[in-house]
């Protein structure tokens, strides 16, 4: 089954390193004309920077990245290997530096660009693009806890609860876990939680963790 990471979103994050100061962005890009705007953007809004260093993965595309006059490999490539040991694609990151007037060194420089790049992705947070089993998963108060640990447990995602006289969760599972969790839940609650498929998807859904 076809499963990626994207960015969920668009972020930033920033922080300072020995008086220079690191700004980190993350963008959720699918074409590489989609992430050299990005970088331009970047660019113009902070052109008075010592540097807007960048890279950017497209998924079964090419792979790019500069140290946009950072010493040759302290920055593009410690940034891409943030996304890579990530497994993101689809993603365009810019690490700004305005320089404070103490140098780091090679080593200073790789640490602080990859703080950078991680620290966007953090905030950006991620994304998983597969095909999931849309589900409405009724159960009793008491049962809500145990079955919102099973839908991440599969790998899935909660969409909304409904509290009313019980509660009723829509769920998002892997297309391919989906009759294994219904079994599951049928079982582990003694017959009394049977879920009802909505229906199947192909779209990003934030990841979540119980």
């Amino acid at each position: 089954m076809t499963e990626y990471l994207i960015p969920a979103r668009r972020a930033e994050a920033e922080f300072t390193e020995k008086r220079s100061t690191f700004i980190g962005h993350v963008f959720p890009v699918e074409t590489e004309d989609e992430a050299r705007a990005c970088i331009d953007e970047m660019r113009r809004k902070y052109h008075d920077a010592r540097h807007n260093c960048w890279c950017y993965i497209i998924k079964d595309g090419p792979v790019r990245y500069s140290d946009d006059g950072e010493p040759q490999g302290t920055a593009g490539q410690p940034m891409l290997g943030v996304f890579q040991k990530s497994g993101v694609v689809n993603v365009c990151c810019v690490v700004t530096r305005y320089f404070g007037g103490i140098l780091l060194g090679a080593g200073g420089l790789v640490r602080a660009y990859t703080q950078g790049a991680r620290d966007a992705l953090d905030a950006a947070g991620i994304s998983v693009v597969r095909r999931w089993v849309a589900m409405e998963v009724p159960c009793t108060y008491g049962q809500f806890e145990e079955v919102r640990r099973e839908v991440f447990h599969f790998g899935g995602a909660v969409e909304n609860v409904d509290y009313g006289a019980d509660v009723l969760l829509s769920v998002l599972i892997p297309e391919e876990r989906a009759a294994l969790f219904s079994a599951h839940l049928l079982d582990a609650s003694a017959g009394t939680i049977e879920t009802m498929e909505a229906g199947e998807v192909f779209r990003a859904v934030p990841r979540q963790e119980a």
